[in-house]
């Protein structure tokens, strides 16, 4: 028996509210505002390959379709997740045969193209190359990292972003007034539940309808017929998914965000990252070595106590696990977010690194090279060696670099925490002879 007739169903909202035209369309300023890129595209009917870059929910898949119906080329679409080579191919053998017999390319939409991989995206590189296939390639990951070069060098690379909340609320409005279900109905929404609405939404459109037309369905009809929307209905209806995502581009995003607000000395902005990505179920161990090479590179010495630190962190919350872990990585990145800076260390080895490639062939002095043997005694091995133990202080001047460097200076102590102490020191023990700075 059939409990569902075809006539009764209705796609969600979401699609519904699709827009078939620029006219239809919200957001995007950048690309399809008078003279912009790709409008100018579309206004002269010059179409060339491209990939959409954006978050979920951006438009790519509807600009896509408005590109499709404005050009009379045969449109075909499919997803990387579940098409592959065949699928690919019948499209190609049927480009070929449309530019062969009607002089007409076909467009191909790929959605999560990035999914593809390095020998199916080259499948499509000589019928672009052509001219037989347009392909509009529709990705959240960046091109730069996930699509082949060749690919890259012969597409338009149109970067779409998040929408606004001035963008949201106008999608919520053309919902409420011109959907052909919620239209007819006589929907209130309160302020906060607007704001909740738009809120968590994560600037993602398709989100955000979904879960009006799912608190339009939780919500009781009033006594006049109103269905009154409000703050605590939305939150029940928003599936408050996490754009977050361990493997892509945001996750890149969200620890670069958290790194450079340990950088910059700035607890709070760290700790909301870190919560992001504690909220996403990020691998907190991930999270700690983080933590552990920031403690070298950025502060180094200006506080050597926090290399010892961010490491007891990693040991912490490798033993406790979450939920308590967040407690001590909380701990760990508010005190390195507040610790006097310096990347003096780093600078220093990456100089060196440098001279190391440029001047292969140096050797260590003969000094400094130990002499267990009585032939290595005889070639001067070792000879010339001042102990420093020897003299006042513990120190004595003389060479510890190769002759070929002997004025370089890679570590520069910088005049933050206790590596002002240490930068005190080295000028008073080697004076003249080597220049840290006043």
């Amino acid at each position: 028996m059939n409990l569902f007739r075809s006539s009764d169903f209705l796609p969600p909202l979401a699609e519904r509210l699709r827009p078939k035209n620029l006219t239809e369309f919200t957001g995007q300023p950048h690309l399809l505002e008078e003279d912009k890129p790709l409008r100018n595209m579309l206004d002269s009917k010059f179409i060339r390959s491209m990939i959409l870059w954006g978050p979920p929910g951006s438009g790519k898949t509807t600009l896509a379709g408005i590109i499709a119906n404005t050009f009379d080329y045969e449109f075909y679409g499919i997803s990387a997740v579940s098409a592959g080579v065949k699928e690919l191919r019948e499209v190609i053998g049927k480009a070929d045969i449309s530019l062969k017999h009607y002089k007409k390319p076909v467009i191909l939409f790929i959605d999560e193209i990035h999914r593809f991989n390095k020998s199916q995206q080259d499948l499509l590189l000589h019928s672009i190359e052509e001219g037989s296939l347009i392909l509009i390639g529709a990705t959240t990951e960046n091109p730069s990292f996930e699509i082949n070069s060749p690919i890259l060098s012969r597409v338009f690379i149109f970067v779409l972003n998040p929408l606004s909340e001035e963008d949201l609320n106008k999608i919520t409005d053309r919902a409420l007034n011109m959907d052909e279900i919620l239209g007819k109905k006589n929907i209130i929404l309160e302020k906060e539940a607007r704001n909740a609405l738009v809120r968590y939404s994560g600037s993602d459109a398709r989100i955000m309808l979904n879960a009006l037309e799912i608190a339009v369905n939780l919500a009781k009809q009033g006594g006049g017929g109103e269905i009154v929307l409000t703050a605590k209905i939305i939150e029940e209806a928003c599936l408050r998914k996490s754009k977050y995502d361990k493997t892509g581009e945001e996750h890149y995003n969200t620890i670069s965000a958290f790194i450079k607000s340990i950088r910059g000395s700035d607890p709070d902005g760290a700790v909301f990252w870190l919560a992001k990505m504690l909220d996403a179920g990020e691998d907190i161990k991930f999270i700690a070595r983080r933590l552990i090479i920031l403690a070298s590179e950025d502060i180094g010495n200006a506080e050597p106590d926090a290399l010892s630190l961010a490491v007891s962190c990693f040991n912490a919350v490798q033993v406790i696990g979450m939920p308590e872990a967040r407690i001590v990585l909380s701990q760990a990145t508010v005190y390195l977010a507040g610790c006097p800076k310096s990347n003096a260390s780093y600078i220093a080895i990456e100089e060196a690194l440098k001279d190391t490639g440029d001047f292969p062939g140096v050797t260590v002095p003969l000094h400094l090279r130990n002499a267990p043997t009585k032939l290595m005694k005889d070639l001067d091995y070792h000879k010339g060696y001042k102990y420093s133990h020897d003299y006042k202080n513990h120190f004595t001047e003389q060479l510890y670099l190769p002759a070929e460097l002997s004025f370089r200076i890679y570590y520069r102590p910088q005049d933050s925490g206790k590596e002002k102490e240490l930068k005190a020191r080295l000028k008073l023990l080697w004076g003249k002879n080597k220049d840290y700075g006043d």
